[in-house]
């Protein structure tokens, strides 16, 4: 058996996985590999493995994802961050065996939910922001916040909130600039769809995505199309509907509007969001929907057809010429 170190914490085996694990079925299928539920066959413990092809449309990925391992190592066993124990290598693949997740995706809530309680968004948000602090205080920024990569380590609403793919992070560094363009159409930057510098506060426009949708079920900027929204998102095109947002408190409402603001000097950190009153208030239980309380669905609802493009890749073309080529989003 071959041994390769990565890091001080995690050796690449390359010994077939199923002599430690027993395989028990996929959990989640992306383009460039799948996510299985595993089994220790001595503890019996669940892991959830995350198999990565290493050659993409021909490309070489390996680099790509000894990095995503090299983030794991430097966020190994925050509350908050998902937890890598084993890495394996075939000839195709590099196997990621995680902590398992019970309470699944946040995203899989949202095809159930009509939006989630204040009350819960606050406790989520509290803790995927402790989360982001430490990747930021680090200088690692996430660039992929999406309810897909947000899991609950139990069944909702009881469980915690842990953040996980860390296969777009990157390392910025102040005296460079950084250009890339990455990440998922309704969660992306305006300074990202510009071609802009690419810093941490990029994350806290997706943070602020990620609280309007969970207060409200709906995205602030998803159109028809993706040039659509990423119309809406450049030019800022926010609204408050008043059927939408009826029973959130304007706490919630400045908390977005802090983050959601073109210029990234502006946004607020993940430090002073954390910080921020919302985040510390106790709003009342949201009242039963009525016949006479109805919520009217809104066109950029997820229950619409084009709401949120899961797994997909920005059309690189649509909105930035300057680049030939698109990299290619994470798993």
């Amino acid at each position: 058996m071959h041994v390769d170190m990565i890091g001080n914490r995690f050796a690449i085996q390359t010994a077939p996985i199923t002599n430690t694990y027993s395989v028990e079925g996929a959990i989640a299928r992306g383009k460039f590999g799948t996510v299985k539920k595993i089994r220790h066959r001595t503890t019996g413990i669940v892991y959830a493995a995350k198999f990565i092809r290493k050659r993409r449309r021909g490309e070489d990925c390996r680099a790509g994802i000894l990095h995503e391992i090299a983030v794991h190592e430097i966020a190994h066993d925050h509350a908050r961050l998902i937890t890598l124990h084993d890495v394996y290598e075939t000839h195709h693949e590099i196997i990621l065996v995680l902590e398992y997740a019970a309470g699944g995706e946040l995203f899989s809530h949202f095809l159930e939910e009509e939006a989630f309680n204040e009350k819960h968004v606050i406790r989520f948000m509290r803790q995927l922001l402790e989360g982001l602090v430490f990747l930021h205080d680090r200088s690692i920024v996430h660039l992929d916040i999406k309810p897909q990569n947000i899991l609950f380590t139990s069944e909702y609403p009881h469980g915690d909130i842990k953040l996980c793919d860390f296969g777009l992070c990157r390392l910025v560094d102040a005296s460079k600039e950084f250009r890339e363009i990455v990440g998922t159409p309704d969660f992306v930057a305006p300074e990202i769809l510009s071609y802009e510098p690419i810093t941490t506060q990029t994350d806290m426009w997706s943070i602020g995505v990620l609280a309007y949708q969970m207060l409200t079920g709906c995205s602030p900027f998803g159109g028809a199309t993706k040039q659509e929204t990423f119309l809406n998102i450049s030019q800022v095109n926010l609204e408050f509907p008043e059927e939408l947002f009826m029973d959130v408190t304007e706490q919630a409402r400045d908390f977005i509007c802090s983050l959601l603001v073109v210029d990234p000097s502006e946004r607020m950190t993940a430090l002073e969001c954390l910080m921020h009153p919302w985040l510390w208030r106790e709003p009342p239980l949201r009242v039963s929907v009525t016949e006479s309380h109805l919520i009217v669905p809104s066109p950029r609802c997820y229950r619409r057809p084009h709401p949120i493009y899961d797994d997909d890749d920005i059309d690189d073309e649509a909105i930035q010429p300057k680049r030939s080529k698109l990299d290619e989003l994470a798993f």
